[in-house]
């Protein structure tokens, strides 16, 4: 049976088969006895970093370190609230956040700053937060994700892909009514140059 750690765009965390390109944490938020989880976060620092790294395997929960989540794409994990991982993805993080700070209009931002403003704005109270849309959805940057009718839909060349576990499907409707996923600051950083890496359904949609 699959464990409970896939995360979705809207931040919840779910069990499927599918693991998707990347992983990350939200801190320790799981019971390494029975692998279930115990909370969502632990704290601000929402990352997302890659499978491999320098040969090191893990035991997905199986110790008192931090909760193995794993992401369709990079954009399903922005559009939660995760941010690149400054020690695994440093050189992506630090694109990250210097087109962060040139959307946002700050300089020399810490990573704990840029924690502290995704968290206000991935939840309301305990809830995914969602935004209105800051220009018609067609004009938004590619990787940003919205939510219309309890589905998620990611903006790619001016059109909307369907999301789901296994990838991406064309949207057989317009997005009429869409609220935005992804915290306003990152899509800012998107606006200014960021580019996340997307599934390659993104660009080959499945039937």
């Amino acid at each position: 049976m699959p464990l409970q750690n896939r995360v979705t765009p809207s931040g919840d965390i779910v069990a499927t088969p599918h693991r998707g390109m990347f992983t990350g944490n939200r801190g320790i938020i799981h019971d390494p006895a029975t692998k279930t989880l115990t909370r969502r976060w632990a704290g601000k620092a929402w990352l997302t970093c890659v499978c491999e790294f320098r040969g090191r395997r893990r035991e997905v929960m199986g110790g008192r370190s931090w909760t193995e989540l794993f992401f369709l794409d990079e954009a399903t994990a922005l559009a939660a609230g995760h941010r690149p991982c400054f020690f695994c993805r440093r050189d992506e993080a630090q694109r990250f956040r210097s087109a962060w700070e040139e959307g946002n209009g700050v300089a020399h931002a810490r990573a704990a700053e840029i924690d502290a403003v995704l968290h206000g704005e991935r939840l309301d109270g305990r809830n995914k937060r969602l935004h209105a849309l800051p220009m018609p959805w067609r004009q938004l940057p590619d990787g940003a994700i919205l939510q219309q009718a309890a589905k998620s839909f990611l903006t790619v060349r001016g059109k909307a892909m369907e999301w789901s576990p296994a990838g991406y499907r064309e949207a057989p409707n317009p997005l009429e009514d869409a609220m935005l996923l992804t915290p306003p600051s990152t899509l800012r950083a998107l606006s200014a140059g960021y580019r996340p890496l997307l599934h390659p359904t993104a660009m080959e949609p499945t039937e």
